[in-house]
């Protein structure tokens, strides 16, 4: 039986701008369980971006629950927000968001020297990471000597470092051309079968072949959620 990860509740976000308020998302009820690989499309202003924020813990809902592991997150402190980021969540960022005055190995640590890892331990557990990614050899390049797809590997490695539950990635190819675009997302696809619970917000519909499940959001709302092998169906 599939053990549920995240869900949202009655889910809203609201912006207040001082003069008008928007609706960010409108009443979201939504699972994902874990080992789920599922994209998240829609246009710009759908609502992905809000949605991936609260999934992250970099904002809060105006309204509603979000439950990840179990733990209702929407009320927790900042400091405790910081600790569920560092120890539950992975982020991939479109733009790679590498340290630059440091190495490939540096960023890749970064996230376990939060994590109060010993440095033996830390530097024996990025190393396997970029083994793992392919990119050992660069171990002690800096990230101007990366092409884009090596830095979105280095981004990708730095997101597993703290073995989080939940990956999450945000147009995690947007920079990148065609052959190192789906070169990182068969590497998301093979995490996916190693047993990773991914989330992909993105706009390229070649996505299908690699997610098991794709929501698509509109004003705010999800229009759709399909799992692989079924037809799109409205929600």
């Amino acid at each position: 039986m599939a053990e549920e990860l995240i869900r949202l509740k009655d889910l809203v976000k609201i912006y207040d701008t001082g003069a008008i308020k928007v609706l960010g998302l409108k009443r979201i009820n939504l699972t994902i369980n874990r080992g789920e690989f599922v994209a998240i499309m829609g246009k710009s202003g759908s609502g992905k971006s809000t949605l991936m924020n609260i999934l992250g813990c970099l904002d809060r809902p105006s309204m509603g629950h979000y439950y990840l592991d179990g733990v209702d997150v929407a009320s927790m402190t900042p400091n405790e927000l910081s600790e569920i980021r560092n120890k539950k969540i992975g982020f991939v960022f479109q733009s790679f968001n590498l340290i630059s005055r440091t190495s490939a190995l540096k960023n890749v640590e970064l996230p376990m020297t939060y994590a109060k890892v010993g440095k033996k331990a830390r530097r024996e557990r990025a190393l396997k990471l970029l083994d793992r990614v392919g990119l050992l050899v660069r171990a002690e390049h800096m990230p101007n000597e990366l092409s884009g797809g090596q830095r979105q590997r280095v981004a990708i490695a730095r997101a597993l470092a703290n073995e989080p539950p939940l990956i999450l990635a945000d147009e995690p190819t947007g920079n990148l051309d065609t052959a190192a675009s789906e070169e990182i997302m068969g590497l998301f696809a093979d995490l996916h079968q190693e047993g990773a619970t991914v989330v992909v917000v993105t706009h390229e519909e070649n996505i299908a072949e690699f997610t098991d499940r794709i929501i698509r959001f509109q004003d705010g709302l999800v229009i759709s959620d399909t799992r692989k092998g079924e037809k799109d169906h409205a929600v």
